[in-house]
């Protein structure tokens, strides 16, 4: 494994292939992907802490979804990349699509979890008054944005039968930047759903059915505006997929990259 940083950003590469860019979650980091590595062996990984996030958060200017993109766009042809697959969670599938809607050229393929196009309008206000939170109040206001998080986006199954997996989750909202993260908020409360339909690339959108960000309904929806793409629903699983369901998470994205979803 090898760590860079580029424009302020943590860069973990592992692995020899195709480049899999892989683009974590509000409150995530490139630990997101580490229960699903034994499905992308045969890939190189090219893992982002995003900017305002965890190991990339010492970042003082404003984020938006557009300024995230063309930092990680900027950053792969620093790296020589050219195509890559796209692997996303929740706020990073966003950018994913993004990305996919934009530069078309670059992204051979999207698998997202979670997946969202942008918060509903009754969802912005929330993620704005999380910002402000963590902005005033900072450790003190992330360890409660951490709790509450774990109680409201995790399955009640996977809590009451994998407890590690809610204290791994409460860690790493817990110890975000301050700062950092509630401009990773920002970006998402003012986020833009992009132009969908335009997408060309084989698309794999998974989701839990206990998962209040991604409901399986709006995953669906998604699905509907993208020719050709598939989504999945497991059963008794939260927001936090690949920690929550990494098995599932693993077969599925072996069925997906050796064309069986295709």
């Amino acid at each position: 494994m090898t760590t860079q940083f580029i424009d302020n950003m943590a860069v973990e590469i592992t692995g020899e292939g195709e480049p899999i860019v892989c683009l974590h979650g509000l409150g995530g980091s490139s630990n997101n992907w580490t229960p699903v590595e034994p499905a992308l062996a045969n890939f190189q990984l090219v893992r982002f802490d995003l900017p305002g996030s965890a190991r990339s958060s010492s970042i003082s200017a404003e984020l938006s979804i557009e300024n995230i993109a063309e930092r990680i766009i900027l950053a792969c042809s620093k790296l020589g990349i050219t195509r890559a697959h796209f692997l996303g969670h929740s706020l990073g599938t966003i950018i994913c699509f993004q990305i996919a809607a934009t530069r078309p050229q670059l992204v051979k393929s999207l698998a997202l979890f979670g997946p969202l196009l942008c918060p509903t309008e009754a969802a912005r206000p929330n993620i704005r008054a999380r910002a402000d939170k963590a902005r005033n109040e900072g450790v003190k206001g992330m360890q409660e944005i951490a709790d509450a998080i774990t109680a409201g986006a995790i399955s009640a199954t996977t809590r009451r039968e994998q407890p590690a997996i809610s204290a791994l989750v409460r860690e790493s909202v817990m110890r975000q930047d301050a700062q950092g993260y509630a401009r990773s908020c920002d970006a998402l409360a003012n986020a833009k759903a992009p132009a969908v339909e335009t997408i060309e690339c084989p698309v794999l959108l998974v989701t839990g059915d206990q998962d209040g960000v991604a409901p399986p309904q709006a995953v669906r929806a998604i699905a509907d505006s993208i020719p050709g793409s598939r989504s999945v629903v497991y059963a008794q699983c939260g927001h936090w997929t690949t920690f929550e369901r990494a098995h599932d998470c693993m077969r599925d994205l072996k069925d997906f990259y050796s064309g069986r979803f295709q």
